[in-house]
């Protein structure tokens, strides 16, 4: 276990509408089967997560909140190597829910991008 605080505060979150329009409007992106991630440095200490799982995508609502508590758990883990980024995550059409591990993976390979991708910016 990391020594460092992992958890998921509101200050860890994108709550408001112009938070996601900045993200949505200004960001480079990842995707790949499963997800998308939209990510945009934004000046601050922390990471913050927003996502945005659509009712087309994912019809019942355990399959949507499923997701979503895979992507906090995931952005949770990795927060403290995504310092200074805002990130939206968001499913891909036809993502398969039933491999879990695929899921993570992919999640761990978006992180990874988003921060080489920002890195090599500020550089």
């Amino acid at each position: 276990m990391q020594d460092r605080k992992a958890s998921f505060g509101r200050d860890l979150r994108l709550l408001k509408p112009a938070e996601f329009q900045r993200v949505f409007q200004n960001s480079r992106r990842s995707s790949d089967r499963c997800f998308t991630v939209l990510f945009l440095a934004n000046g601050k200490m922390n990471a913050r997560l927003g996502t945005a799982v659509a009712k087309k995508i994912l019809k019942r609502a355990v399959d949507r909140n499923r997701v979503k508590r895979l992507i906090r758990e995931s952005f949770r883990l990795k927060q403290h190597d995504l310092a200074g980024l805002d990130l939206v995550v968001m499913c891909a059409r036809g993502i398969d829910l039933s491999n879990i591990h695929q899921l993570r993976d992919s999640l761990d390979r978006h992180w990874t991008k988003a921060v080489q991708a920002i890195s090599a910016v500020r550089n």
